[in-house]
């Protein structure tokens, strides 16, 4: 077989490697075949002619080819999905997402799908992780593929609300891994059946991958050639993490935000599917995309992702790199390390030529034309379509227009990863009862475990038809719903994003056409932002500042929290009325002007203009900042007396003080309400300096107790769900035993988790 065979094509890899080339020298004398690769071939591992009619295209994606690294990959991703289900998919906590009984509101894609009672939920993740680990060992593999797939596109359209691009991708690959060949590498299939082991696989299972990677980053990069990114106001915030303070020691955190966390992403979002393709350029390219990924791996809760992505970096690579890379190995190691002979054996699954003049013997590359079977057409089809799929997807929100809002499509698929960045100031609730007109609200989140319907006017819906099928048990006839939302996109003002005049319970939504009660986004006020700035850095340390903008006709109903003893309204654009509640009075603002509100009180906000009106509320945390001032004052004083410098006798409620140790007993002890959260403060202080400074041994021990009991409790709640499920359930008193052994938590978490900071005082929503 020649060289060239092992190599993929465009979209496939190219051939240059030395080694490579005299081995195809060596064979090509054997055989007789002497012609020169052309510049084409050199580059992109196929010619012109491969392209010039369908059986030639056919022929190139069904070409024999080294199942070495797709066997790797294989394995890696089997590996990684199996954690990913402990983890991201949720089988540690699966009793606390499907709970039995209870009135939950979920968010499935289509609505007819229900989730199973739990301890079949338990079952479908049982069978779910089985499928990952026969994918992994390569056992049983066509049905472990098909185990893991239906169960996990099961779990994925069971709850949109934890979409995302990469749980996206994770089923695309299960999906692929299917219909590839992926056991002929590495799998006990291939001890189980010698006809199969290192055997030829075709290669459009390479082609497929690479092109799904090569869309992941390429399109990711389209995707931030938008302004908000460009300008650095997508993940601005991402500059502050201690991962860019090398980046920080040359250049000021504004530029290391602009050029390193936005130019950077998008330059190599852009360049890196091309440049894995190319021997010269892979190199550089590895470096920088395992960089970044473990970059991510620590600046995001991202599960298995940037790990999953790294697995894949090889894929672009010599398909035989596995083979010269564990044949560097000691022999001893052989019995557990993959296949190291060069020559794979014959395989059905691909298209060889009959070499002339050397009888039944077959050649990739001779000059005879080959057979084309029924499934070598279909295979090519189906690489062909599924690819086009794949590039039109991200772009066929105008099919699917109901799923469109401030952002397009169904928030999982368009592979626009990071580019847009939400806050929420205010979310009210308000139900109104149809047959006694009597109007209440809701707490924002009941009966609901997700805050992701506030972005979306599909599950807004779906939210709204669940809370008008549960009231009625409250009492509430006919309960008409509407939501209140302001959002911040990118650093925007805040504003609605759905109307509030509307009964969301009777409004009409539909997949394939515009959602009529969606607000806009008002981009046209986008400039200000430049202008927030400014107004930010004017302020003293204390001062917090909110900007908002409303639609004409709208009022905003607000209450300011007695903490906010000093909060004012300035108009920055258009014509207000402020109505203060109790006083019953309403003032006029124009553009510059500015009102004192007072705390602990209620006041409405009316736009008058024509216009999008456009003020800030400038307020002080009064409640805090007192604090804050008595923490001061403490520190001072527990300073001098470990320093010996206090003299004074010090009032009992400050005796704790004195305290050296860090233990319980100096906190239970504190009468005082703010020396008690002081000592709480101080404590939980030195437990992240302590974190922050742990050795890496540490870390990973921390890292590694951690994950095992969160696994420990995914399995043991699955035994305990599948004994249920074989023999019943057993006597009350058992079953609790048996659930307080499985939520057995590290040490350190048992000792401190009731020394969270509940008592801290917050910025309290406006």
């Amino acid at each position: 077989m020649e060289a060239r065979d092992a190599s993929a094509g465009a979209l496939v890899g190219s051939d240059g490697e030395q080694k490579n080339a005299k081995s195809a020298a060596v064979s090509k004398k054997k055989t007789g075949q002497n012609a020169p690769q052309s510049k084409m071939e050199q580059i992109f591992g196929f010619k012109k002619e491969d392209l010039t009619s369908w059986s030639s295209l056919v022929v190139l994606l069904n070409r024999p080819t080294d199942p070495a690294s797709l066997g790797v990959f294989r394995c890696l991703f089997g590996l990684l999905m199996a954690v990913d289900i402990t983890q991201e998919r949720g089988l540690s906590h699966v009793d606390y997402k499907y709970l039995d009984g209870a009135p939950v509101c979920r968010f499935p894609l289509f609505n007819f799908l229900k989730p199973l009672p739990m301890d079949w939920m338990y079952l479908v993740y049982l069978v779910m992780f089985l499928g990952a680990l026969g994918i992994m060992l390569g056992f049983l593999y066509r049905l472990s593929c098909l185990l893991f797939i239906s169960t996990y596109w099961y779990i994925f359209f069971l709850d949109k609300t934890a979409w995302n691009n990469h749980s996206y991708l994770y089923g695309l690959i299960g999906f692929q891994l299917t219909l590839m060949d992926g056991n002929r590498y590495w799998s006990l299939d291939g001890l189980r059946r010698p006809s199969i082991r290192n055997a030829h696989v075709p290669l459009w299972n390479y082609t497929l991958l690479r092109t799904q990677i090569f869309i992941v980053y390429f399109i990711a990069g389209v995707k931030k050639l938008d302004a908000d990114w460009l300008e650095g106001y997508s993940m601005s915030y991402l500059a502050h993490h201690w991962l860019f303070d090398p980046f920080k020691m040359v250049l000021p955190v504004e530029l290391v935000s602009l050029l390193v966390v936005h130019g950077g992403g998008l330059i190599l979002d852009l360049s890196a599917g091309f440049l894995l393709f190319f021997d010269t350029t892979r190199p550089y390219v590895i470096f920088f995309v395992t960089y970044f990924h473990c970059m991510n791996s620590q600046l995001f809760s991202i599960g298995m992702f940037p790990y999953t992505m790294l697995a894949t970096s090889p894929l672009f690579c010599y398909p035989n790199w596995p083979r010269r890379f564990f044949g560097r190995f000691p022999a001893f190691l052989n019995v557990v390390l993959p296949h190291t002979l060069v020559d794979p054996q014959s395989s059905s699954s691909c298209v060889y030529h009959e070499a002339p003049g050397h009888g039944r013997r077959r050649s990739p590359t001779a000059s005879k034309s080959p057979k084309l079977g029924f499934k070598h057409k279909l295979a090519a089809v189906f690489a062909v379509l599924y690819i086009l799929e794949q590039f039109f997807l991200p772009y066929s929100h105008f099919i699917t227009k109901g799923y469109n809002n401030w952002t397009n499509g169904l928030y999982g698929y368009s592979w626009d990863m990071m580019v847009h960045s939400r806050s929420h100031q205010h979310v009210k609730i308000t139900y109104k009862d149809g047959k006694t007109g009597e109007v209440g609200y809701l707490n924002p989140g009941v009966f609901t475990q997700s805050r992701r319907w506030k972005d979306h006017g599909d599950m807004l819906k779906q939210y709204a038809t669940c809370l008008s099928d549960l009231l009625p048990r409250y009492n509430i006839s006919d309960p008409q719903i509407y939501f209140d939302i302001w959002v911040s996109i990118n650093e925007r003002f805040q504003q609605r994003i759905f109307d509030p005049r509307v009964d969301i319970v009777k409004a009409d939504w539909s997949p394939f056409r515009p959602n009529g009660w969606l607000m806009p986004l008002l981009v046209d006020l986008s400039p200000w932002r430049t202008k927030f700035q400014e107004i930010e850095n004017t302020l003293d340390n204390q001062t917090e500042i909110v900007f908002i903008a409303d639609f004409p006709g709208l009022h905003l109903e607000n209450f300011v929290s007695e903490d906010l003893g000093n909060t004012s309204i300035q108009l920055l654009q258009g014509s207000l009325s402020v109505e203060i509640v109790e006083e019953k009075k309403n003032y006029s603002l124009q553009a510059g002007d500015n009102i004192q509100v007072p705390a602990g009180a209620y006041h409405r906000v009316y736009t008058v203009s024509e216009e999008p009106s456009c003020y800030m509320y400038i307020y002080v945390n009064t409640t805090e900042a007192a604090l804050q001032k008595n923490f001061t004052k403490l520190l001072d004083l527990q300073e001098r007396i470990r320093n010996g410098t206090e003299t004074e006798p010090l009032p009992p409620e400050l005796q704790p003080l004195m305290s050296t140790d860090d233990e319980d007993g100096a906190e239970v002890n504190a009468t005082d309400p703010v020396v008690r959260l002081f000592l709480k403060r101080q404590r939980r202080i030195k437990e992240v300096k302590k974190r922050r400074e742990a050795s890496v041994l540490e870390r990973l021990e921390r890292f590694t107790v951690k994950k095992y009991y969160a696994i420990r409790r995914g399995f043991l709640m699955t035994a305990i769900a599948v004994r249920n499920l074989a023999v019943g359930l057993p006597p009350l008193e058992q079953l609790t035993q048996e659930v307080a052994f499985a939520n057995m938590k590290e040490p350190e978490a048992e000792a401190n988790q009731d020394e969270r900071l509940k008592d801290e005082v917050g910025h309290g929503e406006l």
